[in-house]
């Protein structure tokens, strides 16, 4: 099974700082090869490892250390399941850790969004929502690990024109489910072209507002694990995503880490299926993709403005000052409440 590690989790490792206490996560699993997985934690206090097919901690898991004092630990934790290892201390305080990216064969920026501590001490939960770039290439094998994910929904932020050549398969695999608003690609690249290069996402916050309250309707809804993605599970995606994080309090620094973790971590080869752009004269999407030729994979474009800022950071100004920040945004241009982002704060954290 081809793996995404090596080059991509490295890369990935250089943006997001090395130690876990950089990017706020108490421990981090990092997979080695396609049998073990290693575990990575600052404090080394005493702890039961248990291995884990969920988020809890019962009778059926697997025992693998007794008060573990160890920063770093190999686990036997095979590529074709997903698996949660459950750190056991002092007063029976317990850490969660799960794979942030899953390891899929044809899959691009598939991550658990889990994990981060948030400014208040509380820790986002796994397995309640996953980010993604476009999926129309998965194996078998991946479909097989999603299936265990317990995907209630897919939220697809797409244009008309991606869906057309690259069309979800996730729900009908699954029975989530599948959930999408028709608009075309081109008002869309128009805003995101205007300009000197500063700012692109300036005004997308209104254009996608039905694809984000979706997002978070489901998410507040909490029937089943939220699946969202774009076509690159950068842009669109990393925007509903850093909206997320900041509602839910995560620190800003950590978030802009992980926005840029996509750079390293897509697999622009399995975003788009193999077509003729001549047999698509008219879709943009296509077009983009297939710039440098058919037979050239379309590149990872780093996510900075020509001046070196962040698009994220320059995102994150805007809506501060527009809406007073991410929850002002929710609740202005999304129509929620205070009790709706309460829930949802209830849901999506321990």
């Amino acid at each position: 099974m081809k793996k995404i590690t090596c080059n991509a989790l490295i890369a990935a490792t250089l943006v997001l700082g090395a130690s876990p206490a950089s990017a706020r996560e108490l421990a981090v699993l990092t997979r080695i090869d396609d049998k073990t997985v290693e575990l990575t934690r600052e404090d080394t206090a005493p702890v039961t490892v248990w291995i884990s097919a969920d988020t809890l901690l019962d009778k059926g898991d697997t025992r693998f250390a007794a008060s573990s004092k160890d920063g770093k630990l190999t686990l036997p934790i095979p590529v074709t399941e997903r698996r949660y290892v459950i750190l056991e201390g002092k007063g029976a305080h317990r850490t969660v850790v799960a794979e942030r990216v899953l390891p899929l064969q044809q899959g691009s920026n598939f991550r658990d969004i889990g994990g981060y501590v948030t400014k208040s001490g509380k820790t986002v939960k796994w397995d309640k929502a996953f980010r993604s770039g476009a999926m129309p290439l998965l194996t078998e094998a991946d479909y097989k690990l999603l299936g265990q994910l317990g995907i209630g929904n897919v939220v697809d932020l797409r244009s008309l024109e991606e869906r057309e050549v690259a069309p979800d398969l996730l729900d009908d695999r699954t029975g989530a489910l599948f959930i999408a608003n028709d608009y075309s690609m081109k008002p869309l690249m128009a805003q995101y072209g205007k300009g000197d290069g500063e700012n692109v996402y300036k005004g997308m916050e209104k254009m996608l507002v039905p694809q984000f309250r979706s997002i978070f309707r489901r998410l507040i809804a909490d029937e089943g694990a939220v699946v969202y993605h774009c076509s690159a599970g950068q842009d669109r995606t990393g925007m509903a995503t850093g909206l997320l994080y900041d509602v839910l309090g995560v620190d800003r620094d950590t978030i802009v880490k992980d926005y840029h973790l996509s750079t390293a971590l897509r697999r622009t080869e399995w975003e788009m299926p193999k077509v003729d752009p001549k047999d698509y004269p008219n879709n943009f999407i296509v077009q983009y993709y297939f710039k440098d030729g058919k037979d050239k994979p379309h590149k990872a474009e780093p996510l900075f403005t020509p001046t070196g800022a962040s698009h994220l950071v320059q995102f994150f100004a805007y809506i501060d000052k527009q809406y007073g920040g991410s929850e002002g945004y929710l609740k202005q241009a999304l129509g929620f409440t205070d009790q709706d982002i309460a829930k949802l704060r209830a849901t999506m954290l321990d």
